[in-house]
């Protein structure tokens, strides 16, 4: 395996990329760098997560740490509790990919994923302990035998500690708890037969809403399969059969959430974003008025957002890159069109069923339906985006031929749409997205781009 973080931890085919073996090397190296003397592991429903976190906690303890599996979790959830304990933390997920996949996810003890620089170091120790000509017995500082056995640390478990971020969550709606109650809201949840699963029905028990849940039965192979977040024909189908305001599709380890409206259309991050952004700012509470985004976000968002005098801040593909623009200037939202969503002061990262309960709140305050809202605020530019599969990873950057055609399609859109191609940083593909006043225009442009590529890099 390529041991290599991407934008979101280290990721491959459980048992035959993402190995026990890796597991339990990745967990020593992480010791030897990580600030704390003790872990918490959390994972989501796949078959392959009992698995790699037994190898996780078993290298982490074979370096002196103390271990806490926290059990199936939201990685919201486990940065929650990693911030409110003070300890780093490891999510084993891999989100919104199939079953066979998986991922380790590092968190420092502020519940935020690691710097770069941090992980490239605990990289470079992965690589020298799984390294053949590599001792690692070797180099640890013991003096014989007992000193080793004396340097073992516990691994335990406790799943009730789950039970913090369902209070959590339940009460970061407090001020609009009334107007939840009130509005009498009918709401379908699609848990993608993920991770949400754990501490979903509890959450919106306490807030008090009527909701039902689908893809809510997982058996270690089925999360995300046809469901969820990235698959939303069921959830839109079942709102409006069932005659919901609307509907929420979680992806697996909840860390994301889309909308369907009552006329079983899609309400998308973008959307979202938008609708918090100008509500927060009416209301005196957008300080200041800016949100970060990253470079996927819609051109309807951008205009949206400028008439409302709120400015856009952009960052590249990856939530902890949002995260990174918004400490870094004191803002409150932001978040990715995918969904993922940030809230600042509630939250380290993005996260689904807060967004959710979120926009309960908006909606029982405004007393405005989503379909009604997400129309007025926002009008979207038609999106094409096409996945290209390549052999091995590319450089678009340092093919001219690529350029080339990226800066024509460029020209010829002008002000009215936009491209972008880069390689995707947790699959082997190049994502090709274009943005145009129609999707004609769009699909042309971006066949154009995908021919290209395909013959460059095929």
């Amino acid at each position: 395996m390529n041991l290599h973080f991407g934008t979101d931890g280290l990721r491959g085919v459980a048992n035959r990329e993402l190995t026990p073996e890796i597991a339990l090397n990745l967990g020593r190296a992480t010791a030897r760098f990580i600030s704390g003397s003790s872990f918490l592991i959390g994972r989501d429903t796949r078959k392959s997560g009992p698995l790699l976190q037994a190898a996780l906690a078993a290298g982490l303890a074979s370096e002196g740490l103390d271990v806490i599996d926290v059990g199936v979790l939201p990685t919201p959830g486990l940065a929650y509790l990693a911030a409110t304990m003070h300890m780093p933390a490891a999510m084993i997920s891999a989100s919104h990919n199939p079953y066979f996949d998986n991922g380790i996810k590092l968190l420092s003890q502020s519940g935020m994923k690691l710097p770069d620089t941090l992980e490239l170091v605990i990289e470079d120790e992965l690589r020298k302990i799984t390294s053949s000509s590599y001792q690692n017995i070797l180099d640890k500082d013991t003096d014989g035998e007992k000193d080793a056995f004396a340097k073992v640390g516990d691994i335990t478990s406790d799943f009730e500690l789950k039970s913090g971020y369902v209070r959590h969550l339940a009460q970061s709606c407090a001020a609009d708890m009334a107007a939840i109650e009130k509005a009498k809201f009918k709401v379908i949840c699609d848990l993608s037969n993920g991770s949400a699963v754990s501490v979903a029905e509890d959450i919106f028990d306490q807030i008090h809403v009527a909701t039902e849940f689908i893809s809510y039965e997982p058996d270690g192979y089925n999360i995300n399969q046809n469901c969820g977040s990235t698959h939303l024909a069921q959830l839109s189908s079942k709102v409006l059969s069932s005659g919901a305001d609307f509907g929420f599709g979680f992806d697996g380890d909840a860390d994301r959430v889309l909308a369907v409206d009552g006329n079983g259309r899609t309400v998308d991050g973008d959307q979202l974003m938008t609708m918090f952004a100008i509500d927060l700012h009416r209301r005196n509470l957008l300080t200041p008025p800016a949100i970060a985004v990253t470079v996927m976000s819609n051109l309807g968002l951008h205009r949206a957002l400028k008439d409302a005098g709120i400015e856009v801040i952009q960052t590249q593909v990856g939530d902890r890159y949002v995260l990174d623009a918004m400490d870094a200037n004191g803002l409150l939202l932001g978040g990715e069109q995918s969904g993922h969503i940030i809230f600042r002061d509630k939250a380290t990262t993005g996260d689904g069923i807060l967004t959710a309960i979120m926009l309960l709140s908006l909606l029982a305050r405004t007393g405005e339906s989503l379909s009604d809202i997400a129309d007025r605020v926002m009008t979207k530019f038609p999106q094409v985006l096409v996945n290209v599969p390549v052999s091995s990873p590319v450089n678009i950057d340092q093919s001219l031929v690529c350029q080339e055609a990226i800066d024509t399609g460029k020209k010829f859109l002008g002000q009215d749409g936009r491209i972008l191609v880069r390689p995707s940083g947790t699959e082997p593909v190049v994502r090709v997205m274009v943005e145009a006043i129609s999707k004609e225009i769009a699909d042309q442009v971006a066949n154009d781009l995908v021919s290209v590529i395909e013959r460059e890099f095929v």
